[in-house]
């Protein structure tokens, strides 16, 4: 993945619009997991659940061997995933 493939988006509570991280989303697919080391700024107290609403938006999971936040569809929208 090239440098030009990562772009900063903003995933918000699709509850009650909180904004929860800042993510450097590379590729062009859909967001289902973050990984944390990808996250830029964090607005939740680290426990996956939104901070206004407490609704839990991920839970912990490792994927190919490593740890990651696997999003509960539905949870969360994004903001900046269009890439032209």
């Amino acid at each position: 993945m090239t440098r030009k493939d990562i772009r900063t988006i903003s995933i918000h509570c699709a509850r009650c619009r909180t904004l929860l991280y800042r993510y450097y989303k590379g590729g062009r697919g859909g967001l289902v997991k973050c990984r944390p080391e990808r996250i830029a700024e964090d607005y939740t107290a680290g426990d996956l659940k939104c901070p206004e609403c407490h609704q839990e938006f991920a839970r912990h999971a490792l994927i190919e061997g490593r740890p990651a936040h696997k999003i509960i569809q539905g949870k969360v929208y994004t903001r900046g995933m269009s890439r032209k």
